[in-house]
């Protein structure tokens, strides 16, 4: 018999908890069930929250994403205005009177600068921040615990 009277048991998870055993009669105490359980439940804890926290990174860079396209959308509807006003009046000002010509060119582009912005837009309205895979990782951890308990 070892000179030690407990024996740490081999650990599912080599980085979590071992738990202790009594030689004596080969059952872990009360104590060092409650003591594994509260530490598995701060462990799963700590592990939920570092996987909200990277489904809530992935979701904010996805928003930057979205925004830079708006503002290039934007930049681009702007740089369009003021070039193709000027060729454009230029150009259909033989055609039709002055101000017609500035009209027309100015609307086209204002209608493709509002497209990008749109469409940068839309992505950003359906797209939520809320981390769903952590929620239902939690809903399932406590309906598991619920189980175990009752």
């Amino acid at each position: 018999m070892n000179a030690n009277p407990e024996t740490t048991l081999p650990n599912h998870q080599a980085d979590q908890r071992s738990w202790v055993v009594s030689e004596a009669n080969g059952y872990a105490s009360l104590g060092d069930l409650i003591s594994g359980v509260t530490n598995d439940l701060a462990t799963l804890l700590r592990q939920e929250l570092q996987l909200a926290r990277v489904e809530t990174m992935e979701k904010i860079s996805t928003s930057a994403q979205s925004i830079s396209w708006m503002v290039a959308g934007g930049m681009v509807a702007y740089a369009g205005v003021i070039g193709l006003l000027i060729a454009a009046i230029v150009g259909l000002a033989a055609f039709v009177p002055l101000w017609l010509a500035a009209a027309i060119v100015g609307l086209v582009v204002l209608v493709i600068g509002l497209i990008l912005i749109q469409s940068g837009r839309s992505r950003l309205q359906n797209m939520t921040i809320v981390p769903e895979q952590t929620i239902a990782s939690v809903q399932q951890d406590a309906a598991l615990v619920k189980e175990k308990i009752t």
